[in-house]
């Protein structure tokens, strides 16, 4: 089969790789039927790498597909089930795993990083990383559980309320599913922070009230101006911009943290957290929220449609990849059972 393998530093290379098949009880194979784009991609082909992962492992973890076969102990699934796939694979005896935070696991792995994942046709993952979702779903539109499931876990730590106010900084996939989510969550005033003009449309279609560039504007003062005491919740989507969101959070207010960029070293005040007693929270992975972002999903409550830019097949990922590099792209599509042209 054809699929996307990291070789190294820098080197995405589309190359045969052999079928997999259903070698233990507890795996599922899985015919993929659509994978996303992550950014995470970018950072682990990127020189020097901002994400580790295994060389010579196929890439892919935002995947959804059908179950062609399962091991003798699944009870889950059976063949013929559609699916999406929670790659991050814990192990269920570190202290974090028996505490009920399995998101935290001393010992986690992910598939598509260091375990093959859904840049292929096929695809073997354990019984316990997938979750059924309703065939009548396109794969393409399937595909988003993945990041949706992270982002659903920063939502109910802010839990955005009818008539709320929220800016979100950044309008990448991340930032852009925050909007949706917020605005189908009955926020008032919804403000978007993004640079690029391109992006800055998506978030209008994603249901933000205005999307403003933040070099243009004095963006403390629009933000006073929307809200007249500061926003309910400021959302950093981008991973460095803790210093920027401080300031437009009103006292007693949330910002949350959900990019991560490892370079980023922005001086804080602590101070005015203390003092206008501001609530700031982490927020990494999904944590036990896929069955919320597939009834999302399901339900069509977001307009997830409005993100796909790219739809393309293995072979072109590459192609896919310099168009998100560019911010060319919002959300692209693999289809590993598309032709190459």
């Amino acid at each position: 089969m054809t699929a996307a393998v990291f070789e190294g530093e820098g080197r995405l290379a589309i190359k045969d790789a052999p079928r997999p098949k259903v070698r233990r009880g507890d795996e599922v194979l899985i015919k993929v039927l659509a994978c996303g784009v992550c950014g995470t991609d970018l950072h682990i082909l990127s020189v020097p790498p901002g994400h580790p992962a295994t060389p010579g492992v196929i890439l892919g973890h935002e995947y959804t597909g059908e179950v062609v076969d399962v091991g003798d102990e699944v009870s889950n699934v059976r063949p013929g089930d559609r699916v999406v796939v929670d790659p991050n694979v814990t192990c269920g005896y570190c202290r974090y795993c028996q505490a009920g935070m399995r998101h935290m696991c001393s010992n986690m792995t992910t598939l598509g990083i260091f375990i093959d994942g859904g840049f292929a046709p096929y695809n073997v993952a354990p019984a316990g990383a997938v979750y059924p979702i309703d065939s009548s779903v396109p794969p393409h539109l399937a595909a988003f559980a993945e990041i949706l499931a992270c982002i659903a876990n920063g939502a109910r730590k802010v839990m955005v309320q009818p008539g709320d106010s929220v800016v979100i900084l950044g309008a990448g996939p991340a930032g852009l599913l925050f909007t949706q989510v917020a605005k189908a969550a009955g926020a008032g005033t919804l403000i978007v922070v993004e640079t690029s003009p391109f992006r800055r449309r998506f978030a209008l279609e994603s249901g933000a009230d205005i999307a403003v560039d933040p070099r243009e504007v004095d963006l403390k003062e629009i933000v006073m101006e929307k809200t007249r005491v500061g926003a309910d919740v400021v959302v950093d989507a981008v991973g460095s911009l803790f210093g920027t969101a401080l300031p437009l959070v009103r006292r007693q207010g949330k910002v949350l943290l959900f990019g991560m960029d490892q370079t980023s070293t922005t001086p804080i005040r602590q101070v005015d957290i203390t003092r206008n007693e501001i609530q700031v929270i982490g927020s990494y992975i999904a944590d036990f929220t896929f069955p919320a972002a597939i009834k999302m999903i399901e339900s069509g409550v977001l307009p997830l449609e409005k993100l796909i830019t790219h739809r393309l097949p293995v072979g072109e990922l590459q192609t896919g990849l310099d168009a998100l590099k560019n911010r060319e792209a919002i959300k692209i599509i693999v289809d590993p059972w598309m032709p190459s042209r």
